[in-house]
């Protein structure tokens, strides 16, 4: 197994945030949609993964020298795995950290940023032990990319289930934690004297934005609250940044009237 830490470019003390910032950062970069690597991706998925698990990164910082699952006794005569001297009356000795990975199962699931913006359930199959189990799961609102949730007891077995939440690129909308911000294009007579621009939320709901006079081309519009929401947080704002369109036919009076405002 590939270091995590220097893959993901951190250091053995690096708290949990540093190791989100550092997957975020790196996960951009290398994602095959974007033209990165996709070997390079997932080892660095693997990596995140390992430095998230508590028990995956306390098993890699403190690897046992008898092999996995290993339990081993020394003495001044030297050393007696218990495994194999369990597995010689038939039967076998389980740490119980063991015995509490085998209780886990992970497994990741893309998402769009539609299923970002509100609660909702899936309806999943997952592959066990045991065959195929489906499930129904809830999508926890404003969730990030890369996060893991956690469903206790979910699975067959009373085992865990961990999903890792992977969002798919969204080429209309870009994202800034709870905010969305989204472009719009709108005439240059709109921006010149002002109007009404109809927009769209994410969920798809009609909402009015009205343009004052004036409004120079870039300029960003904020509708608080309209962005994504989330558990125990402020909901995030919509961002709209309005961008000019010039009509393709201007009339040549228009035009001399122009003319003359600007060399006045």
């Amino acid at each position: 197994m590939k270091n995590p830490y220097e893959t993901l470019g951190v250091d053995q003390q690096a708290n949990p945030d540093e190791i989100k910032r550092a997957y975020r950062r790196l996960a951009s970069q290398h994602h095959p949609d974007k033209g990165g690597d996709k070997a390079t991706f997932q080892d660095i998925q693997a990596a995140y993964e390992t430095l998230t698990d508590p028990q995956k990164r306390a098993a890699y910082d403190n690897p046992s020298p008898f092999g996995p699952g290993g339990f081993s006794f020394r003495t001044n005569s030297g050393s007696f795995d218990f495994d194999t001297i369990f597995n010689a009356f038939g039967a076998r000795f389980q740490h119980p950290h063991q015995q509490r990975m085998q209780q886990q199962a992970r497994m990741s699931l893309w998402i769009t940023l539609e299923d970002v913006a509100k609660t909702n359930r899936r309806t999943i199959s997952v592959g066990t032990h045991q065959g195929t189990q489906v499930i129904e799961i809830e999508i926890p609102g404003g969730i990030d990319d890369g996060d893991t949730v956690q469903y206790p007891g979910l699975l067959s077995g009373n085992t865990d289930l961990l999903i890792t939440f992977r969002i798919h690129h969204n080429p209309k909308w870009s994202r800034q934690g709870l905010n969305l911000t989204i472009n719009y294009e709108i005439s240059v007579w709109d921006l010149i004297m002002g109007g009404d621009l109809p927009v769209k939320d994410i969920l798809g709901n009609q909402l009015n934005l009205s343009v004052p006079p004036r409004t120079q081309p870039g300029t960003v519009f904020r509708l608080r609250g309209r962005g994504l929401t989330k558990l125990n947080s402020v909901p995030g704002d919509m961002l709209v940044r309005v961008q000019a369109t010039i009509p393709e036919h201007i009339p040549e009076s228009i035009i001399n009237a122009i003319v003359q405002t600007r060399n006045q």
